[in-house]
């Protein structure tokens, strides 16, 4: 099956935004003292629950370096380790929407595994990350989820294009695409489904005139589990998450195509830890903690010897949107931003 990939992170920072988390960081990196040696700094845009099942396994596998996790958002992670660039606070980022490191690979240091080394990561995304300063962490598939109490089966959206329909007016959840990285994978997604003309457009307008834009893309399926939403634009782990939790939900993978991408994690260059960082990142591909991830938390693997979490289809029987490529949506970001605010600014008038 062809697929399609697409690097995905939250908006480039702003310049007033840069220059005043320049200044903090300036002023930070000028008074602190150097970090024990064994330490590791990392920067993770994982949800808790994958911080929280990871962090006791890492105290077990490296007792004498202590792991200080700041999670933060995709978006506020790249706008940090660019303000801190002169005087780096952070040796890793985990978990992070894979554009930000692509956009800006000056910020981070090349670093290929342990386990890619040994040939345990799947050929397909060492071929995504081949030249890039990144390796895959997991895989996340872009997918529709519904509220079964609010929509019988039978009237459940099948794909992108039924969430045009006028019934689906202020029920219909969706994150903010210039804030975070998985809803510019689905704007993304929608444009190579529908065309990136006058006519695409269109469709998406309609969409967005159904949607209620919600600041952080977490909410989007908690606000449909908790019925304050019938369908939501979200991503497989989290929504497989709730199913398995007894929520009544279910899962859909659009008809038309959809986008499956790894996140990504990445060494910060000038970390001042950087073996730590590095002993780090082999750590998260790991084959304990990948497998542990995908028994526990729904996530695929980037490995070849860790099976498709219980309850998912297998990968290749999801299809790939026509006409998404990574290089693609990475070169039209912009643009594709600008279109969507263009289009949110004049619903809002």
């Amino acid at each position: 099956m062809a697929r399609g990939f697409l690097l995905t992170a939250g908006r480039l920072a702003r310049v007033p935004v840069l220059l005043s988390l320049c200044v903090a960081a300036i002023l930070l990196g000028c008074g602190r003292k150097e970090s024990p040696s064994g330490s590791v700094v990392v920067y993770a845009a994982e949800k808790d629950e994958i911080i929280q099942a990871v962090t006791p396994m890492w105290v077990k596998a490296a007792p004498g370096v202590k792991l200080d996790t700041i999670a933060s958002g995709t978006n506020e992670i790249v706008q940090r380790v660019a303000a801190e660039r002169r005087h780096p606070l952070g040796d890793v980022v985990w978990g992070i929407g894979a554009e930000g490191p692509s956009a800006l690979p000056e910020l981070f240091e090349p670093y290929e595994t342990k386990e890619a080394r040994a040939g345990a990561i799947d050929p397909l995304w060492q071929a995504v990350v081949k030249d890039r300063p990144w390796q895959p962490n997991n895989i996340v598939p872009m997918v529709l989820i519904y509220n079964t109490r609010m929509v019988p089966a039978a009237k459940a959206p099948r794909g992108w294009r039924d969430l045009a329909d006028p019934r689906w007016k202020g029920r219909l959840a969706y994150a903010a695409p210039d804030k975070s990285g998985s809803a510019y994978t689905q704007l993304a997604v929608m444009v190579s489904v529908f065309g990136d003309n006058e006519a695409g457009w269109k469709v998406i307008r309609r969409i967005m005139g159904n949607a209620k834009i919600l600041p952080s893309s977490g909410k989007v399926p908690k606000g449909v589990a908790d019925g304050e939403y019938a369908v939501g634009l979200t991503y497989e782990n989290v929504a497989a998450l709730y199913v398995k939790g007894g929520a009544r939900v279910r899962i859909v993978y659009p008809v038309e195509g959809t986008a499956v991408i790894p996140d990504a994690n990445a060494l910060i260059r000038g970390a001042p830890h950087p073996e730590a960082g590095k002993r780090f990142l082999d750590f998260l591909q790991g084959r304990p903690v990948q497998a542990m991830l995908a028994e526990k938390l729904s996530l695929r693997s980037c490995r070849t010897d860790v099976p498709t979490p219980s309850g998912l289809p297998p990968l290749d029987s999801i299809k790939a949107a026509p006409g998404f490529t990574f290089g693609w949506a990475v070169q039209h970001r912009k643009d594709l931003i600008r279109k969507w605010q263009a289009i949110v600014l004049n619903l809002s008038q």
